[in-house]
């Protein structure tokens, strides 16, 4: 498995972080694509939509020499869902103290689409939803304030970071723990040792 380079379609330094931590050599193609929830549009066909637009974008940027020396393009993306509504990053500090407060005292869903493909091809040979359960305690209007007002969850969706201060909001997770950060470690690696060259 750990033969197989990656090209990691993501900016995201927590999937850095988390493939380097798993020991998987890759480099990284940020993909730039509309990621707007349209109308009517529910979390999963979001996702599927989402990631399948990262994958082409990704392979377009790869160069002839990257497409053969790279095996595998891996691309995801992550969403919070509380009662239905996709939470995305939040757009200003206000925005974000309305997420956290929304989520105080309640569970939410984080939803973490990946999927892989050929990086000749572009092809995706796999793609998997991993859902988790996030329960925060109840939190009081001085918390949520300064919380969103610390700026650590600008640039993450829910407008939390559960592997920084905003673990202290978690009273219970079910699920996979690096789901909520930004890619699910146990089913990436179980994928990557079921499609590895035998």
């Amino acid at each position: 498995m750990a033969a197989a380079r990656l090209v990691l379609g993501s900016g995201s330094p927590r999937r850095r972080e988390i493939l380097e931590s798993l020991r998987i050599p890759f480099f990284v193609r940020i993909p730039h694509v509309d990621e707007t929830v349209q109308p009517g549009e529910g979390p999963d066909a979001y996702l599927e939509r989402v990631v399948g637009a990262k994958l082409g974008a990704v392979h377009a940027l790869l160069d002839e020499a990257e497409q053969q020396t790279a095996a595998i393009i891996l691309v995801a993306d992550t969403s919070v869902i509380h009662r239905g509504e996709i939470l995305g990053k939040p757009a200003n500090v206000e925005h974000a103290e309305a997420m956290v407060r929304a989520l105080a005292g309640d569970t939410h869903e984080v939803k973490t689409r990946f999927a892989l493909a050929s990086s000749a091809t572009g092809l995706p040979f796999h793609a998997e939803t991993v859902t988790t359960k996030v329960t925060f305690r109840a939190l009081s209007d001085e918390e949520i304030r300064d919380y969103a007002a610390s700026g650590e969850g600008a640039d993450k969706a829910g407008a939390y970071a559960v592997q920084g201060f905003g673990a202290s909001f978690v009273s219970r997770i079910d699920g996979n723990y690096s789901n909520v950060v930004g890619l699910p470690a146990c089913e990436l690696v179980v994928a990557l040792q079921r499609h590895a060259p035998r």
